[in-house]
């Protein structure tokens, strides 16, 4: 399996809480909700075109159970997103959880990036990682990842958790294309390169 990586962000790279104050208050956080305002019939169609290619998906615990605790309700049958995601297989990385209640769900402890790897040894779909900022910068600090996908939203929310944060892992990477909906929301897709490259600007030439 291909094991994706996808992200609403804002500018500042904040991670955390995009679809309601309530959604996560972990650490104090009291600014969620800042995506709701940008979210258009292009943002809906990008985000509803990745699902469609996934397979399985894989969670942190925080951010599984808050969609184990929201998702289920979600049961119209005519909504691709919520039919993928309370039906397909999930899987949660975590070293508390010892029962998983939002079936289908395997719990991954232990060595989690040596079991990650052992499940992209499986045949299907991608295996996609939604939201769990802390797991997805973890396994592709790990090579693990294959492909980025962000929505980045046109604001900063000046605090909260972010997907890549000061002193984290460096990673070199390769934009594989965007698009900017009408509500200013760009998305980008990147596949991961390994290291990034550094250089010296001299002036009209660089090495």
């Amino acid at each position: 399996m291909k094991l994706v990586l996808q992200e609403f962000l804002s500018l500042d790279g904040v991670s955390q809480g995009p679809g309601s104050p309530e959604e996560d208050t972990s650490d104090g956080f009291t600014r969620g909700g800042w995506l709701v305002p940008h979210l258009d019939d292009a943002f809906l169609r990008i985000v509803t075109g990745w699902t469609l290619g996934a397979g399985a998906f894989l969670f942190g615990r925080r951010t599984y159970e808050n969609f184990a605790r929201d998702w289920p309700a979600m049961d119209d049958p005519d909504d691709p997103v919520a039919s993928r995601l309370n039906g397909l297989p999930k899987y949660v990385a975590t070293q508390t959880l010892t029962t998983a209640g939002w079936e289908p769900t395997t719990i991954l402890s232990g060595d989690v990036a040596a079991r990650v790897a052992a499940v992209k040894e499986q045949p299907g779909g991608e295996l996609q990682i939604h939201g769990s900022a802390r797991l997805g910068a973890s396994l592709l600090a790990e090579g693990l990842v294959d492909e980025v996908r962000l929505m980045v939203a046109p604001v900063v929310v000046g605090s909260g958790r972010r997907l890549f944060p000061q002193d984290g892992a460096q990673a070199g990477l390769r934009l594989l294309g965007s698009e900017t909906t009408p509500s200013g929301v760009v998305a980008q897709v990147y596949e991961p390169t390994g290291r990034p490259r550094y250089g010296t600007y001299r002036g009209g030439a660089h090495s």
